[in-house]
């Protein structure tokens, strides 16, 4: 008898079950609209972090008691809620205010304007739109508006602060989204009589949904009068810090700016060396996979948009040529072949990472792992 006799029984069963599974998911689905009708109604947020802590550990210790993998579990379950926020997020959303509030998007037919707006509207809120084409509608849209958000490409924010400014009310709030925030906050504040408040949204414009997406906000005037937005961030699922506009400045030129122009080092020594990364991916280990998968990425974007990152102004430049120096100083390990050397600075920045390092061990892990499983 052939394998495929023999296990022909069994196989009917995982099917059946696997069907049993999309059924109850299906099922599932159809309460989370229900959950979703009754949040809107009552003002309540579509991301509740205790929540789902709570309903994380709890499934963990059911699996347990059923002699599954609890990390398995947890990722199961995990999934099974994202795609319950996503399908939220694709509909209406509780408002955080009485009474529908107008926002205008400075930059709205961009990646981030345009999903700000339709969050925006999706919340019941009134979603206004100003870009170069319709530039002359500003002076009639800015006497109706609540909120003004300034989402442009970093090189043209301050041009484009100091035009709009004088059009708006002194009621009115103005905000920016750009990734640098002292030097945003400075002209707002110097151009504008109003409130004020900066604002960067940690993310992309191609994320499926804003639930567990970041929000920093930066005070600058009368902020406490903009409190509501941050309210309907909440209330998108966001998370939602305040910061000093000057230490999110410095960490952003190590996020963004070093970062950013790693990858192009990276990419560009490959180019130079003809190391094809399709070539590289058949010889590759999980975690060198990961490594190139995220220098890939920047490289399926807009090079404009990562230059005005990294070359945003004379601090962050100053940053990437102290790394330059720096880069000198280990390159005379290479020279003079000192391993010695090399070990002293791995051990020492160890020491640096401190409990660091055992954290990022065991979250690349878990990355590598699922990389690997779903697309080697």
């Amino acid at each position: 008898m052939s394998a495929q006799n023999i296990l022909k029984d069994q196989r009917e069963q995982i099917d059946l079950i696997d069907r049993q599974i999309l059924d109850l998911l299906q099922k599932r689905k159809e309460v989370v609209q229900d959950v979703l009708k009754r949040k809107v109604e009552k003002q309540l947020p579509v991301f509740v972090a205790q929540r789902e802590q709570e309903k994380t550990a709890s499934f963990r210790d059911m699996a347990k008691m059923r002699g599954l993998d609890p990390e398995w579990a947890e990722d199961f379950l995990r999934m099974v809620m994202a795609a319950s926020r996503a399908a939220q997020s694709a509909d209406t959303f509780p408002r955080s205010t009485p009474e529908p509030r107008h926002i205008l998007y400075i930059g709205g037919e961009g990646g981030m304007g345009r999903l700000y707006r339709k969050f925006t509207e999706n919340s019941g809120h009134q979603a206004y739109n100003i870009d170069k084409g319709n530039w002359y509608q500003l002076e009639e849209m800015a006497q109706k508006v609540d909120l003004v958000i300034v989402t442009v490409p970093i090189n043209v924010t301050v041009d484009v602060i100091r035009r709009l400014a004088p059009k708006l009310k002194p009621e009115t709030i103005l905000a920016d989204f750009t990734s640098n925030k002292s030097e945003p906050l400075e002209v707002m504040m110097e151009a504008h009589p109003g409130p004020v408040v900066g604002l960067h949204p940690m993310h992309g414009p191609d994320v499926p949904n804003l639930s567990k997406q970041l929000m920093v906000v930066c005070a600058g005037r009368d902020s406490e009068k903009a409190a509501w937005f941050s309210d309907q961030c909440k209330l998108w699922g966001m998370r939602v810090i305040e910061a000093d506009p000057a230490k999110h400045d410095h960490v952003m030129h190590l996020v963004q700016g070093l970062r950013h122009f790693v990858a192009l080092l990276h990419g560009s020594f490959m180019k130079e060396y003809d190391l094809n990364p399709s070539e590289i991916l058949e010889y590759s280990s999980p975690i060198y996979r990961a490594e190139l998968m995220m220098t890939g990425r920047i490289f399926a974007q807009d090079a404009e948009l990562y230059a005005d990152i990294v070359f945003a102004n004379k601090e962050r430049r100053d940053l990437l040529l102290s790394f330059f120096n720096h880069q000198k100083a280990l390159m005379e390990m290479v020279e003079k072949d000192d391993k010695k050397a090399f070990i002293r600075e791995f051990e020492a920045v160890t020491d640096f990472f401190g409990k660091f390092a055992s954290q990022a061990l065991v979250e690349s892990g878990y990355l590598i792992n699922r990389l690997a499983d779903r697309f080697s």
